[in-house]
């Protein structure tokens, strides 16, 4: 018998496709968004969306300034035919059941930067960048969002749902000390890879990438998640996001060593301690935000080493320590 989340999904199934039809009579036709991917060693991930919008006009063509409920009211286009140009390559691919492409090719690269790539559904076309690590990249940084890079307070609901759903992007902060600290770990090696890794939903996708670039911050690829209903669950597992998100970049960067940073609020500490104790090899270095201590503290993760702080610049302090 259906459980009472895989009929939350058949009804969201249901009202999404009475709304596309609804919308396509009315001219709607689909337009593709880009993220930014990663890639390294002829192998690239090409991430985007696909939405329904009107003639003439395109989902990320909205005010900055524009509350974050706004970017919530979207219609996804599931099966939708997009072309990925990217190294001179052609590749056909198409959305998932939430509007999502994430595709892996195998193409020609040059030795690593910022590669261009082109997604097109219909007429429409986007134009994203996939960060190209150096093929012999010993190390990278996995980086997480809300209240480890970006302020909102997930201790503190209230205060959180009114930052994520109503203050516009333009108007958020950043953790103190944060992009000093991410700059420092990127630094003294070419084109280290960078991943943000959120729970975050793909629809702040365009003004997540914004503030990050804005603040700072160094460029690299966006990992978020949907939050609608699964056949198990009301809403996305966050911590199978992340935990799979880990094991695959393992997989498609097997050389590199990665610091994970993170803050205390949610499950950051539990996911990376289970990820650096099975997998030692592939973690440099567990840096976590914690606000309730007063001095940085340095602790360990079977063989990592774990780095807590107030802030970036807490954390930065400490790092001579970890070796």
């Amino acid at each position: 018998m259906p459980t009472f989340p895989a009929l939350a999904r058949r009804a969201d199934g249901a009202l999404r496709d009475l709304a596309s039809r609804l919308a396509r009579r009315a001219g709607w036709t689909p337009a593709v968004l880009a993220h930014p991917g990663y890639g390294s060693g002829g192998r690239v991930r090409v991430l985007g969306r696909v939405l329904l919008a009107p003639p003439g006009a395109h989902p990320e063509e909205r005010r900055a300034a524009v509350p974050g409920w706004q970017r919530f009211l979207t219609l996804e286009s599931p099966g939708a035919e997009v072309v990925v140009e990217v190294a001179g390559q052609r590749t056909v691919v198409r959305s998932d059941d939430d509007g999502l492409v994430d595709a892996t090719l195998e193409v020609d690269l040059p030795d690593a930067g910022a590669l261009p790539v082109r997604l097109a559904a219909g007429e429409r076309s986007a134009t994203g960048t996939v960060h190209l690590a150096s093929p012999d990249a010993a190390r990278g940084v996995v980086c997480d969002i809300d209240d480890t890079v970006l302020v909102t307070g997930i201790a503190t609901p209230l205060r959180a749902a009114w930052r994520t759903f109503v203050q516009p992007m333009t108007r958020r902060q950043a953790v103190p000390g944060m992009v000093g600290l991410l700059r420092e770990l990127t630094s003294g090696a070419p084109h280290v890879p960078v991943v943000y890794l959120s729970n975050g939903p793909w629809n702040l996708a365009g003004p997540l990438g914004r503030f990050l670039e804005s603040s700072g911050y160094p460029p690299g690829a966006l990992l978020l998640t949907d939050w609608g209903p699964t056949p198990t669950r009301w809403f996305r597992d966050g911590q199978a996001h992340k935990r799979a998100a880990l094991r695959r970049l393992t997989e498609d960067l097997p050389g590199v060593r990665w610091t994970l940073v993170g803050d205390t609020t949610e499950h950051d500490p539990a996911l990376y301690e289970e990820f650096a104790r099975a997998r030692p090899e592939h973690v440099r270095a567990v840096l976590l935000r914690d606000v309730s201590r007063a001095e940085a503290a340095l602790e360990r993760f079977g063989e990592v080493p774990v780095v807590y702080g107030r802030d970036g610049d807490a954390i930065a302090g400490a790092l001579p320590t970890v070796g």
